[in-house]
């Protein structure tokens, strides 16, 4: 039996023992990652400096590019590592910080994703009273909520999931300190923990209602509106928000609820991956590789390299 001390290591297992393998999916996160980084940062830099994209919709895209970028660091450079060095361990200090970082982007994201989708509600079937539901200090609350529930959430996860000693050799098979595992390495039932789990499904329940009330409530507006350009421009905005919601979140939901199999399979660490690289990798594609308003923010970056002037215009 293990009580918590800092001189506890991990064993994660990855993808496979096999060198040649590691070294194919350290290749392979390392694109995802780049990509991802590379993506991410243009959002925020282009939603901070274009004066143009300097609207509730976008305050939030910038929230969640941020939100993307940390989710992916904190579990992918790591497992990059691990498969270059083929030394696959993690700290027990790293572990903990996996845990509470991982639930607190990813419950902050959930959060972020339901107020992302009040703000298309607001935008859509009540376009006259937009700015004045949608003001610069309601946006600030409803981002600092959602990371302050964010924060909450992963304290809560992090304390219940170390409360309880652990037997056995500590092997995670996982390619980072995912808490199911943690869970099933419990000398004893984690009730605890599967109470807050429980809580967190109940919570993201209720996001997941209201997010699918706001698209109800768009759709049905769209769909009366009598431009068939006003439609498409509505439709493209809210269909890829409604994508990456039902990704991230059915995803979470598959391995979180689903029974913890003896021994790991290419599902488990597939359902893994669409939750912790994807959605920060095609995020950024998904809302700007239509986004006209991103697209020319992003002309007039390039330019502003070589005439400084244009940048303001």
């Amino acid at each position: 039996m293990y009580n918590f001390t800092l001189g506890i290591t991990f064993f994660l297992t990855g993808f496979s023992e096999a060198q040649e393998i590691q070294m194919l999916y350290a290749v392979l996160f390392l694109i995802a990652y780049l990509a991802a980084l590379i993506g991410n940062l243009l959002i925020i830099i282009l939603t901070s400096k274009d004066p143009h994209l300097q609207t509730p919709m976008y305050y939030f895209l910038k929230n969640l590019s941020f939100l993307d970028l940390s989710l992916i660091s904190i579990t992918v450079p790591k497992s990059i590592a691990n498969s270059l060095t083929n030394h696959n361990t993690i700290s027990f200090v790293g572990c903990v910080s996996q845990v509470f970082f991982f639930f607190f982007l990813a419950s902050t994201e959930v959060a972020l994703l339901t107020v992302m989708s009040y703000d298309r509600y607001v935008a859509i079937c009540h376009p006259l009273q937009y700015e004045i539901i949608m003001n610069h200090g309601a946006c600030v609350q409803m981002a600092t909520s959602s990371w302050v529930s964010g924060g909450l959430n992963a304290i809560l996860h992090t304390a219940s999931t170390f409360s309880v000693p652990m037997c056995g050799v500590l092997i995670i098979r996982q390619f980072f300190c995912d808490v199911p595992q943690l869970l099933s390495l419990a000398c004893s039932y984690n009730i605890g923990e599967l109470v807050v789990i429980g809580i967190s499904f109940v919570l993201d329940i209720v996001c997941v209602v209201l997010i699918d009330i706001s698209y109800i409530n768009i759709f049905s507006t769209v769909l009366r509106m009598p431009s068939r350009e006003s439609r498409y421009k509505a439709f493209s905005t809210c269909l890829p928000h409604l994508l990456v919601v039902t990704l991230f979140v059915s995803s979470g939901f598959f391995a979180y609820l689903c029974p913890l199999p003896k021994s790991p399979s290419g599902l488990d660490l597939l359902v893994s991956v669409f939750y912790t690289v994807v959605p920060p990798t095609l995020n950024p594609l998904i809302y700007s590789l239509r986004n006209k308003d991103i697209q020319t923010a992003l002309r007039k970056l390039l330019m502003s390299r070589h005439c400084p002037s244009n940048w303001k215009r």
